[in-house]
């Protein structure tokens, strides 16, 4: 009787866990179909399902082109992220290259709020012409994701792999070789699970693409704040490109959860 108890209880936590973070969700879901109006009641009234709000995010609002430069962003910036990573982790794991305290110094550039960092950047793009540009912002990017990827892989790095790449070098390859085809090959899944994460974080990035880009290289994360106006925050269309920006994550998740999970388990026990 006190298991079953306790496994009520457990799964009844686990039920009210689940709810606290998907009913925000299916609220923005639902203003996102309804009108304006009725995405302000509470408690919400049950309308016709409309797609006003998304026809009005594309054509009152370059939305597309919101879409396109936060894909051309984040996706160069993981591009160039993720293999720099796996060298500096393989580096850290294989050689303790500068010790724990370089270590801990790779980490502690994670809790240095971006604002502190953003202003320096800016005047130095500002004499580079690098403002409003895809290349500045993806560097930008690498700044503050580059660390993160590359502490968190370096415990995909085990030794049973070093023993692996040491038998590939006794067998006359490289050690870029070894690398290249032994060790990055076994951490796939860490990789992965990185690169998502680096996208991700890239794509939801605010502070930079907010100083340094303009009407050219403008982000999602700057499409949505355009929503607030003078009248107070369109909530409908907020709901909708909300919607639109959390979609490509979504989409994505159920294909590579696999790797996520393994990876980040596999990162969490080492």
């Amino acid at each position: 009787m006190k298991k079953s108890i306790l496994k009520i209880l457990s799964h009844l936590i686990l039920i009210i866990f689940s709810l606290i973070i998907i009913l925000p969700l299916l609220w923005i879901l639902r203003n996102s179909f309804t009108n304006k109006l009725n995405a302000y009641k509470i408690p919400p009234e049950f309308s016709p399902i409309i797609f006003d709000n998304y026809i009005e995010i594309f054509s009152k609002y370059p939305f597309d082109s919101y879409f396109i430069n936060s894909f051309v962003v984040a996706f160069g910036t993981t591009i160039i992220s993720l293999p720099l990573a796996a060298f500096i982790a393989y580096a850290f794991a294989k050689f303790n290259t500068g010790g724990k305290q370089l270590r801990l110094f790779l980490l502690s550039t994670q809790m240095i709020p971006p604002i502190i960092i953003v202003l320096p950047i800016f005047s130095i793009y500002l004499s580079l012409n690098l403002l409003n540009t895809y290349l500045g912002l993806i560097i930008a990017h690498i700044t503050i994701i580059l660390p993160f990827l590359s502490w968190m892989l370096i415990s995909f790095y085990s030794r049973d792999i070093f023993m692996i790449e040491a038998a590939a070098r006794s067998d006359g390859a490289t050690r870029f070789q070894a690398l290249y085809l032994i060790c990055l090959p076994l951490i796939a899944p860490g990789l992965i699970a990185a690169g998502l994460l680096g996208f991700i974080l890239s794509w939801n990035e605010f502070i930079f693409v907010l100083i340094l880009s303009g009407k050219a290289t403008s982000t999602l994360p700057i499409g949505l704040s355009t929503l607030s106006t003078h009248r107070g925050v369109e909530i409908a269309l907020l709901a909708a490109a909300t919607t639109l920006t959390v979609l490509p994550a979504l989409i994505l998740l159920p294909f590579i959860k696999k790797y996520l999970i393994k990876g980040l388990s596999l990162g969490a026990l080492k």
